[in-house]
């Protein structure tokens, strides 16, 4: 199991390229940062990529995650100011990507959202759920995540090693800190006005086979409600989509025309 750090940070998972954008990931439940490995190969030709780790016994609330999310963020600027940021949030990062950027607008010039949890108390079954859930014994928190997996992610779709990478993540959260990120969704709050204030361009990834969330009904409320949004609908695919085979989230954002001309031109 990877070794995780004690506090929240951000992580680089390729050399630095201070010259090209920089593009910040916001990870899902698991906190680990680590499950954007399959994109890497395609974000590198045009960002220096960070990754936001998560401590796996963090229990901190909605506001400080923003708020040292921002910092982190102040401080690479401070280092080199870039051409743009990119804001990436994945299911729980994507709740924690809205706050952000509610919190600290003129930091970020571009929005990505893929299968925001936002929509978590929208599904019924979740939403009441959640207030059931209790510690357990050790061995059973571990085969619940096992259990689990087929509603994260389309498991037919994602290689036997990248199936691995996501126990691995999930199972390193503590007992507590996995409930405790329950809550936080459970509580999470924006309203209509608060999401119409956010005027980054912003891209909604949905997956149309989304066992876990209702991506698709979610994705199409927020591209009503966001002033410069657009959607974009993998229709075969689930939740964990970011470790499929066949997603490249680079080429998406490039068909989407959510890329500056000089970071298409950066793969050449």
């Amino acid at each position: 199991m990877p070794e995780f750090r004690k506090v929240l940070c951000f992580r680089s998972p390729r050399p630095a390229r201070l010259q090209a954008p920089l593009f910040v990931y916001l990870p899902g439940g698991d906190g680990t940062g680590q499950l954007l490995c399959r994109q890497l190969e395609g974000l590198e030709k045009a960002f220096d990529i960070r990754c936001l780790e998560i401590p796996p016994d963090d229990l901190t609330g909605w506001d400080e995650l923003a708020e040292q999310v921002v910092q982190l963020v102040r401080s690479e600027l401070e280092q080199k100011p870039r051409s743009a940021v990119y804001l990436c949030g994945e299911s729980f990062g994507g709740c924690l990507a809205l706050k952000v950027v509610r919190h600290a607008p003129e930091l970020f010039d571009y929005l990505v959202l893929v299968n925001p949890a936002s929509s978590f108390n929208r599904r019924l079954l979740l939403h009441w759920g959640s207030y059931l859930v209790r510690p357990v014994p050790e061995v059973l928190y571990r085969l619940f995540w096992l259990g689990f997996l087929p509603f994260l992610a389309a498991l037919g779709q994602i290689e036997a090693e990248d199936r691995q990478a996501l126990l691995t993540a999930v199972q390193s959260m503590t007992q507590e800190t996995s409930i405790w990120r329950v809550r936080l969704l459970r509580e999470f709050e924006m309203d209509d006005a608060e999401l119409r204030q956010i005027q980054q361009p912003t891209l909604v990834i949905a997956s149309g086979r989304d066992a876990l969330l209702p991506s698709v009904s979610e994705a199409e409320r927020l591209i009503e409600l966001l002033p410069q949004a657009k959607m974009h609908l993998l229709p075969d695919s689930g939740h964990a989509c970011l470790l499929e085979a066949n997603v490249h989230l680079y080429d998406i954002m490039q068909a989407e025309h959510f890329l500056l001309p000089v970071q298409i031109g950066a793969e050449a």
